[in-house]
Formats: C-alpha cells, sequence, structure tokens
C-alpha cells in the first residue's frame, strides 16, 4: 500500500509540473498567436474613404466568385445556397418575376445557361461583372474624380463611376454598363445607375431585365479580405416590385490583372449547348 500511494504522490507532482509548464508555454506564446490573430487594417485613401485596392506589402485583387447568385435557387433542398451567397438573399420562388420574366429565367436554368453573353465577349452590366472568372481591380481616382471597375475575364471594357456629384441623366442612351454615379454612405460606396441596354443578363445564373432597369449598388470592405456587394434591381418591365440580392467576394492574395483577351480565350463556342432534347 505505501508503494501505491508512494507512486499516486509521484504522479501527481508529475501531473502538476506538465500543467504549469504548459501554462508557462502558452503564456508565453500568446502575444505571438495574438498578433497573428489581429486583423489586417483596411487600408484607405488620402481623403480618408476606404480603399478597395491591395497595398505595396499585399498585393492582390478580388476574386470572381462563380457559384454565386443573386436569389438561392436550390432544386428540392438537396444543396445549401453558396455560402458566400448573403443571408438576406431571397429564395427564387420570393422574386417578384412577372410571369414572362420568370419563364425567361427558367428557360436559361433548363439550357444551363448556355446563351450568356459573357460567354459570347459581350460586356457584363450589373452584377453580372462582380463574379466574372479571374476577378476585378478597383481604382479609386481623385484627380478625375472616379472609381473604374476593371474585370479581367471580360472582353477588353472596364466600368466607370461618376464620384463628382452629377445627377443621373434623364435620357440616357443605353448601353451595356449604364451610366453610374456614386457616393459615400459612411464606409459604403453606394452606385445608382441607369440607362442600360437588354443584351446582357444581370447575373450568371439569367436573371432578365428589360431597359427600364435602375439599379442601386452598395459596396463595402468589412474586413482586409472581403468585400461585401448588394444590388437592388428595379425594373417595372421585369418585376412587381424591386428587389435585392449580393454576395460576398473574398480577396485573392498575389494575384494580379493579365493580359487576358476573350476573343482568343474563348477556344470552345461550338460545345455551349444544353441538355440533350
Amino acid at each position: 500500500m505505501a508503494s501505491t500511494s508512494a507512486r499516486k504522490r509521484c504522479l501527481v507532482v508529475v501531473t502538476a509540473a506538465v500543467a504549469a509548464l504548459s501554462s508557462s508555454l502558452s503564456s508565453a506564446q500568446a502575444p505571438g498567436d495574438a498578433a497573428e490573430a489581429a486583423p489586417k487594417p483596411i487600408p484607405r485613401n488620402p481623403d480618408g474613404t476606404v480603399s478597395f485596392a491591395g497595398t505595396k506589402d499585399d498585393v492582390g485583387n478580388w476574386e470572381g466568385p462563380p457559384g454565386t447568385s443573386l436569389a438561392n435557387n436550390v432544386f428540392e433542398d438537396a444543396l445549401a445556397p453558396n455560402r458566400l451567397n448573403l443571408p438576406t438573399n431571397l429564395s427564387i420562388a420570393d422574386v417578384p418575376f412577372q410571369p414572362w420574366a420568370r419563364e425567361v429565367y427558367d428557360q436559361r436554368q433548363r439550357s444551363f445557361t448556355k446563351d450568356d453573353p459573357h460567354t459570347r465577349c459581350k460586356p457584363s452590366g450589373g452584377a453580372r461583372l462582380f463574379h466574372t472568372p479571374y476577378g476585378f481591380e478597383v481604382l479609386q481616382l481623385a484627380d478625375t474624380k472616379e472609381i473604374m471597375f476593371l474585370p479581367v475575364g471580360a472582353p477588353h471594357s472596364w466600368r466607370v463611376v461618376h464620384m463628382d456629384g452629377r445627377p443621373l441623366p434623364e435620357n440616357p442612351s443605353p448601353t451595356w454598363y449604364g451610366t453610374s454615379v456614386g457616393h459615400w454612405d459612411g464606409d459604403t460606396l453606394v452606385i445608382e445607375t441607369v440607362g442600360f441596354n437588354d443584351r446582357f443578363w444581370i447575373s450568371r445564373e439569367g436573371v432578365p431585365h428589360t431597359a427600364q432597369l435602375r439599379t442601386t449598388e452598395r459596396i463595402s470592405r468589412p474586413r482586409f479580405e472581403q468585400l461585401r456587394y448588394e444590388i437592388t434591381i428595379d425594373d417595372p418591365g421585369a418585376y412587381t416590385k424591386p428587389w435585392s440580392g449580393g454576395w460576398d467576394i473574398p480577396w485573392s492574395a498575389g494575384n494580379e490583372p493579365f493580359d487576358y483577351l476573350c476573343q482568343d480565350n474563348n477556344l470552345d463556342p461550338a460545345r455551349m449547348v444544353g441538355p440533350s432534347p
């Protein structure tokens, strides 16, 4: 019995020593761990507005998350909505389509979105730019009071947002990107756009629109590695009331735009077909 008691006392002493050592190591490592866990500061421009670019030490650009959508369209609840979709996104059943617009949407889904104009090297207005392959850069030009969005996996085109306080035009000529004016609401960039043509899809899943489309986009940077994009669609030609959707966009560290020519890289248009009849 004495031998057993001695062993127990020895075990207690060893256990206490190990616990003390572990606590000491944890305390010694805590400052380093805390430093590694600290979020990167969100960069700002000289005028104090949030920068949507990288820094000299953190080069990169924004990804174009391909599976994101403005509304959650999950077949028989077999899959969860894309993890980057905003939690406020509607179910597709709740989108206020006019009947003809819902039929167009359904047809595009049935054909696996094979007729997406973007795959034919056409510019993409609205939300379509923000989930384009190979990502995009944002240039905030203080001298000209403009913000430019430069998508990589697209025809050589860019979108301009005027930040000089001008009003929206009364009778704009229809274009792919429309005419955009923006302002800051705190740290959120708010962009209003009118004057779209009807030759593109608002997003990759085939959300339709008409030339009556007016959009309000809200873009923020809640973390260094995250952009939040939300768009409100106001189109009385296709919907019974305005509705909104969007997604988060990850930062791609080290990634920079490259010379992408849609006309050269679109090598497989012959197989852009839907399911067999």
